[in-house]
Formats: structure tokens, sequence, C-alpha cells
């Protein structure tokens, strides 16, 4: 039985490579044991093949990271999820028309803070375009977060923003007086032994070796300006006859603690099932991790709702199963993992270029789980 699901899994990242992704890797642990497929290449110069334990960027799969690490100062009674986020960062809200004494930490974890949809930010996406080499400070990341007005009430709804993780970051400093890295490692990476995964520092141009090159397909069609992008037209805006763009040296402080975490796939694994199941924080703060809020707003993929920092699936779509992961896109990566509520079955899934579907890892859940969430 496994042995034919991890044959199914090959031919779907065969297909992958196939179409156009330049290398992807899936990491499976179940009752075969723990299997590692590959297809296409690590670099398309050099044609080298993308291998186990290779450090790659997890983007938004970081936010679990952080959130982890705001549960944990929560158990050490550092602070609450309840707390505003005035009680830590006064005055920092109120510029871009946020009210601080209402907005509390879960709602910038759960992403019900009504703060805007921060990564398509005019000044972040004229930055990417104009100054890819630009290093962030926490400073300019929340002045960014609050940069366009509020979307809603907080509490009213789901809207995805980076800038809810920007802040959830500077009260972590502000809280420990310590650094945001310095406190993933000691509440998260060393409890799990994940000796391979660390904080990106914010002036990175490269990554720890072995690493894939990291590609975009395309680029912004000639003539589309970056300030115009916005959630509606942003897909419309790009070009993707052209070649693919090497930006495995983009910088990527703009991630920080809304995505800065780079891992690899066995890393990723440990630390989802070490959340999944209640292994890393005591069982309060397990619970408040897996709360999920939203529905239809919850995009990447069908049935999914969010909690902090994590995803699940709604079991009516899984025909009862419950089914925990984390994901995560940025320019020139792509990160999914996934595990079943116990942590028996679990995929963690890495392509060097952001596809322009969904189409892989629905396949590949479909194979995995035999859940259709189409």
């Amino acid at each position: 039985m496994a042995q034919n699901i991890h044959e199914e899994v090959q031919q779907i990242l065969n297909e992958a490579a196939e179409d156009g992704i330049p290398g992807i890797v899936a990491e499976i642990h179940d009752a075969g044991g723990a299997w590692f497929g590959t297809a296409g290449v690590a670099d398309l110069a050099t044609g080298q093949r993308r291998q186990p334990g290779e450090y790659v960027h997890i983007g938004s799969s970081g936010k679990a990271f952080t959130a982890a690490t705001v549960l944990a100062l929560a158990a050490e009674g550092r602070l609450s999820l309840e707390d505003p986020v005035s009680t830590w960062l006064p005055g920092v809200l109120e510029p871009g028309g946020y009210d601080g004494d209402k907005i509390t930490i879960r709602h910038l974890l759960n992403h019900t803070s009504g703060l805007f949809l921060t990564g398509l930010a005019p000044e972040l996406q004229q930055s990417l375009a104009t100054q890819p080499a630009r290093v962030w400070s926490t400073a300019e990341l929340v002045r960014l977060a609050v940069s366009q007005p509020p979307v809603g009430e907080p509490g009213e709804r789901f809207v995805y923003s980076n800038g809810g993780y920007y802040l959830a970051g500077a009260i972590i400093e502000r809280v420990t007086g310590d650094t945001y890295a310095a406190e993933v490692e000691r509440t998260v990476i060393r409890p799990l032994g994940l000796t391979r995964t660390y904080v990106r520092p914010a002036a990175a141009t490269t990554y720890l070796d072995p690493h894939p090159t990291t590609y975009v397909a395309g680029a912004l069609k000639d003539g589309v300006d970056p300030a115009t992008l916005t959630a509606e037209n942003w897909a419309s805006m790009i070009d993707h006859d052209k070649p693919p763009i090497d930006v495995t040296a983009l910088n990527t402080s703009w991630g920080w603690a809304a995505g800065g975490i780079v891992s690899t796939t066995e890393d990723l694994t440990r630390f989802l099932k070490a959340i999944a199941t209640g292994t890393l924080l005591p069982p309060a703060q397990h619970r408040e991790m897996w709360t999920m809020v939203g529905g239809e707003d919850v995009v990447w993929l069908p049935h999914a709702r969010y909690g902090l920092g994590v995803i699940e699936f709604d079991s009516a779509g899984t025909g009862g199963l419950t089914l925990r992961g984390v994901s995560g896109t940025l320019p020139g990566s792509f990160t999914l993992a996934l595990c079943t509520g116990d942590g028996l079955r679990s995929v963690a899934i890495h392509a060097n270029l952001e596809p322009r579907t969904l189409d892989v890892p629905v396949k590949i859940i479909k194979a995995m789980y035999g859940v259709a969430l189409a």
C-alpha cells in the first residue's frame, strides 16, 4: 500500500517537472517508513539533481514558528493572546488609522486584525522590482504594516496580512528584550532539535549548502507599474512566457517574522508533527494554535481554514480526516507540509519555482490521504 502511494507521488513529481517546474521534492513518512522523491533539477545551468537535506526557504510556513514562539511566551506568563497591541507597541498602529487598543495579539496571528494585504503594499512591490537587495529593518516593516488603511474591524473577517506577523515579531522582541531569531531558536528550534533550521539573516544573499537555485517563472508584463498591483489584478500582470529568472540572491528580509525561516523537508516535518500532535506546546496553547477561523476567504487549497500560523482542512472536505499543515510561497519557492492529526502520515513538498496552480499539491493530497479537495 505505502509503496503504491510512493510510486503515485513520484509520478506526480515527474509530471510537475515535465510541466515546467525546475525541481520538486517530496518527503513522506508513513507506515512504509521514510521516503524521499525528487524530479527535475536543483539548478538549470548545471543540471545538478535535487537531494535530501537541502536548505530551502519555507516562506509563510515560517508564520507557524512565530506563532509557536508567541504561544511559548504565553505559556511562560509573559504575555496573553488577548493583550491589545498597544500594551506592547503603544502608538504604532494609530498613524495608519488603526486602533491599537482594539487589535489583540490573537487578531495578528489569525489574520483578523483588519490589517491590509501587506504583500501587495506599493512600497514593497516597488522595492522588489527596483531594489531586490534592499535590507528591511524591523522599524520599516512595522511602518509598512500600517501604510494602508484598515480593511475591516478587528475580529470581523479573515484578511491575510504579513503585517500582523511583523507586529507579532516586534512584540516578541519587546516582551523578551531579545531578537526575534534568538527567541525562535530558544522556544522552537532547540527544543525540537531542528539542527538544519534557522532564521535567515536580514542581509543574506545565499543559503547554507546544499540548496537549490530558486527561480521565478516570468516577470511583470512590460510597462506594468508595480505600484498598481492589487490582490485582484496581480495574477493578470505576470508574463509567464518570459524565461525563468534566478532569484536565489533576492533579499528576503521583508519576510522576517511573516516568513523568514530556512529549513529542510525533514526538519519541517519534525516541526509540523510536534505542533500538530501537541508535543511542543502545553495543552492550552496547543488548543489555541488550532482554533480555526475563516472559510472560503482562506484560499490556497479548497476547504482549508486558518489557526495561529497553521492550516487545517475542514472535515467536510476530507471525509472526517483531520489534516493539519503549514504552507508558504515567496519568489522562487513553494512549500507545503501536511500530516494527519496523530502525526503518523506526513508529506513535505518543496518546489524551486512557485507553481502557477495548486494542481500538484492537490494531486499529492489525494494520493496520500484519499481526499479529493477540488
